[in-house]
């Protein structure tokens, strides 16, 4: 399985980053993906959506096409978000709408919320709810919140909350066979002819 892991904060070192690059780590040393990527948002690299996108403009295609052909090459997507005053981060969601079918349509994704307290669900509802319509990407009915992000998946094992480390690391391997198995099944469906995008390219 190819991953793309998209780190959704604009922040740099943010916990969402060092929580792609645990992710990263166990998926390659666990077998469960022949390859994986990191596309970091760090540092708010993307303009905001403008109609120069569908002019396909250079200034455009010199942002997006790195992002595109990591994520056209991919079999699964692992979306990791913070919780910004209860929301996903701006830069995370103009991403999204700059994505289609061609990116990221009927590949499974894995959305992986990180919260510094107990939180962490808001942003997983508002993935879910209007980031998947006309791009097609299909998230996975389970997903992971990372809560007290501070306490796990640190380099250092010192840093880390032991019980907690241990939960969220089996349940992160639990997650990626899960997301591997989705890769193995959606594949078929990319490659049927049923659901060709030119006769309904956006969703209801």
């Amino acid at each position: 399985m190819k991953l793309a892991i998209i780190s959704g904060s604009h922040r740099l070192n943010s916990q969402s980053e060092k929580v792609a690059n645990y992710v990263k780590e166990v998926a390659l040393s666990s077998g469960v993906a022949s390859s994986a990527e990191i596309i970091s948002l760090a540092g708010n690299p993307i303009p905001l959506w403008d109609e120069g996108v569908w002019a396909n403009e250079e200034r455009w295609q010199q942002v997006l096409l790195p992002i595109q052909t990591v994520l056209r090459n991919s079999d699964a997507i692992i979306v990791i978000t913070p919780e910004w005053h209860g929301q996903v981060p701006s830069g995370l969601k103009n991403l999204m709408l700059l994505l289609g079918v061609q990116e990221v349509g009927h590949k499974p994704a894995l959305i992986i919320s990180v919260s510094g307290s107990d939180g962490g669900a808001y942003p997983v509802a508002e993935l879910r709810m209007n980031s998947y319509k006309n791009n097609r990407i299909c998230y996975l009915p389970e997903h992971l919140i990372i809560r007290k992000v501070n306490t796990v998946f640190n380099a250092n094992p010192a840093d880390n909350d032991a019980s907690a480390q241990d939960y969220f690391h089996k349940r992160l391997v639990w997650d990626l066979s899960l997301l591997q198995a989705y890769a193995k099944g959606l594949s078929q469906v990319r490659a049927s002819a049923e659901i060709n995008p030119k006769d309904y390219p956006f969703g209801m």
